[in-house]
């Protein structure tokens, strides 16, 4: 089975780090096994509603010191539509998506930077302020 870690932002603020295995991006809720909790811990029920996004990291710890470069790299060539995800709270996001669509609760975003902790987003579009193609 697939553990992913991953980093919860809530829509409030708060922040959660842990592994997942049942997140599906057409379900309302997938479970989360807190970095901190002791083995054998019930994992969290968690409802995307309540989220601005889940980031599917590299590690958990990153690099505090280093900001996500938001362009591409003229150099490298890119799969997906390029996309600019403007959160509500300021939060600025540039990748691309394959599955972008106004209409669905979110979205996948890859980071622009390939050098970023993030190796993929699913953005909650009730979080976004402005989407755009870019």
């Amino acid at each position: 089975m697939i553990q992913n870690k991953i980093v919860v932002r809530y829509q409030d603020g708060r922040l959660l780090k842990g592994i997942t295995n049942d997140f599906f991006p057409n379900k309302d809720l997938f479970h989360i096994v807190p970095m901190e909790a002791p083995s054998g811990s019930k994992p969290l029920e968690l409802r995307t509603t309540d989220l601005k996004a889940l980031f599917f990291v590299k590690g958990f710890s990153g690099n505090p010191d280093y900001n996500d470069k938001k362009e591409f790299d003229p150099a490298k060539s890119s799969v997906g539509h390029k996309i600019r995800v403007v959160f509500k709270d300021g939060e600025l996001m540039v990748g691309t998506t394959t599955g972008y669509q106004p209409d669905r609760p979110g979205f996948f975003v890859v980071p622009a930077d390939t050098n970023s902790n993030v190796e993929r987003c699913f953005v909650i579009t009730a979080a976004t302020q402005e989407v755009s193609l870019i």
